[in-house]
């Protein structure tokens, strides 16, 4: 595994996943665009999940660019693309049970969300966070739990309205795993740091 950490670190690929996760945010805001019509104006900022967490990591991207850490930046992006992009799998995986079938662009989501995931998670070792940044990054998230399960604000799979208080209930276990992940990996003493050359 040693060869990964200097392939993550190479501009080269920085610069590849940058134009891929621009696009993917592009495409993920597009996505959301007719929820995002229907949205009241406050709540807004919260209902397009995937595509505000893979901005984020646009925006971790442009810092390793330029050779700098943006902790904060950098806490939401971990604990949010692991976050919605396991969340997207586990949705998508359940259409496929309830409906029997799964459309390509099921797939297509799968795939995606399950890639948003593992990158944050590979990037770890280049994060610079401190407690008080997953402090906010939990904030971020558990309010946002709240403004999709209490104020119904979540993306809207129809086929899955029966199970929204189970999936409310995932969504905030999955919450704290995302946290738990991103403390063990980026916060806890003698974690691993590597530096962006």
């Amino acid at each position: 595994m040693g060869w990964v950490y200097p392939l993550l670190a190479n501009r080269s690929v920085l610069k590849l996943l940058l134009v891929v996760n621009v696009i993917g945010t592009v495409y993920g805001y597009y996505w959301y665009g007719w929820q995002l019509k229907e949205t009241p104006a406050k709540f807004l900022i919260f209902v397009p999940d995937s595509p505000t967490a893979s901005l984020f990591f646009v925006i971790v991207l442009v810092a390793f660019l330029m050779r700098k850490n943006w902790p904060l930046i950098e806490a939401l992006a971990i604990v949010t693309l692991f976050k919605y992009g396991i969340w997207a799998v586990v949705m998508n995986i359940l259409v496929y049970f309830v409906e029997g079938e799964l459309s390509w662009a099921g797939y297509m989501l799968i795939f995606s969300h399950f890639a948003m995931a593992v990158q944050g998670l590979l990037y770890a070792p280049f994060y610079r966070l401190k407690w008080w940044h997953l402090i906010v990054a939990a904030i971020w998230t558990l309010h946002n739990d709240v403004i999709d399960y209490v104020f119904f604000m979540l993306p809207r799979y129809e086929m899955l309205n029966r199970y929204i208080p189970e999936i409310g209930y995932f969504t905030f276990w999955l919450s704290i795993l995302s946290l738990g992940i991103a403390y063990y990996l980026c916060v806890r003493p003698n974690h691993y740091k590597l530096e962006i050359k």
